[in-house]
């Protein structure tokens, strides 16, 4: 389950990386509103990203020491 993890945090953070692109978009063209939100989504993501990779950390460690007992 660790790889199924690994994804979903790679989908995010992919999802997040648009979204900062989105968000810089915006606020060259001065929409800054929109910039907001899109750096908000961005942030989400990011946080989403970030709690997969430590279930996924947390998984492979597990499967690791089951292997090395």
């Amino acid at each position: 389950m660790a790889h199924e993890a690994h994804r979903k945090a790679a989908e995010h953070h992919e999802k997040a990386a648009a979204h900062h692109h989105e968000a810089a978009n915006h606020h060259e063209a001065g929409d800054h509103e929109a910039a907001h939100e899109h750096s908000v989504k961005a942030h989400e993501h990011s946080t989403h990203a970030h709690n997969h990779s430590s279930e996924a950390h947390v998984r492979s460690q597990d499967h690791a020491h089951a292997h090395a007992d």
